[in-house]
């Protein structure tokens, strides 16, 4: 079953810049596709090979910080080639 993920990272401390960049490029180091805007970050591949790395990438996030809330909205199907037809 593929999936489609977006994430949106919000850490409530000073630092929270180093914090956002360092999620993304583990997400980006991932043999899944990455698509990127300014607000947030969409993650696409097979549900029991990605959240198994999602949930591993969040963990390490967080043990690194004191204080984030991390937003995610999954969709079954993958939605990464999805081009608006209007």
């Amino acid at each position: 079953m593929e999936v489609s993920i977006e994430l949106t990272m919000s850490p409530l401390q000073d630092d929270f810049e180093s914090h956002i960049i360092d999620f993304i490029k583990e997400l980006r180091a991932s043999p899944f596709k990455v698509l990127e805007n300014p607000l947030s970050t969409q993650i696409f591949g097979p549900y029991n090979k990605l959240m198994p790395f999602l949930t591993q990438a969040i963990e390490n996030s967080l043990s690194r910080q004191d204080a984030v809330l991390i937003y995610m909205k999954l969709v079954k199907s993958n939605r990464a080639d999805y081009h608006p037809h209007f």
